[in-house]
């Protein structure tokens, strides 16, 4: 597979997983000039702002810790730029990570609610 195939195949994996957790999906790879975020949910009256990290190897550190500030502060502007499109979208708001360790076929899922 190719980079953008396994980064497809972990967000829908992640999406599955969070589905049966309770969580409803409302947008995959929302856009806006600022970037993007991989999944927008809703758990209750909250909106869940979902990063999706997948490594096939730790070698180098594990999917979360690929989080930095610089990828922080656009997600948190691409979800301004939601919340101002989406003007029913009045209510709390988190960011999660959803880690993706290991291959795809048998992948293991780390979910870090209120990651930062």
């Amino acid at each position: 597979m190719t980079r953008l195939a396994d980064g497809q195949a972990a967000e829908s994996l992640a999406a599955d997983y969070l589905q049966r957790h309770g969580l409803a999906v409302l947008e995959r790879n929302y856009r806006s000039l600022h970037g993007e975020i991989d999944l927008v949910c809703r758990e209750g009256d909250t909106l869940v702002f979902v990063e999706v990290r997948y490594r096939s190897r730790s070698d180098y550190g594990t999917p979360a810790e690929t989080v930095g500030a610089h990828k922080q502060a656009r997600l948190r502007a691409t979800a301004e730029h939601y919340l101002l499109t989406h003007r029913g979208s009045k209510c709390n708001g988190r960011f999660d990570i959803v880690a993706v360790s290991g291959n795809l076929a048998d992948a293991t899922l780390e979910w870090l609610k209120n990651a930062f």
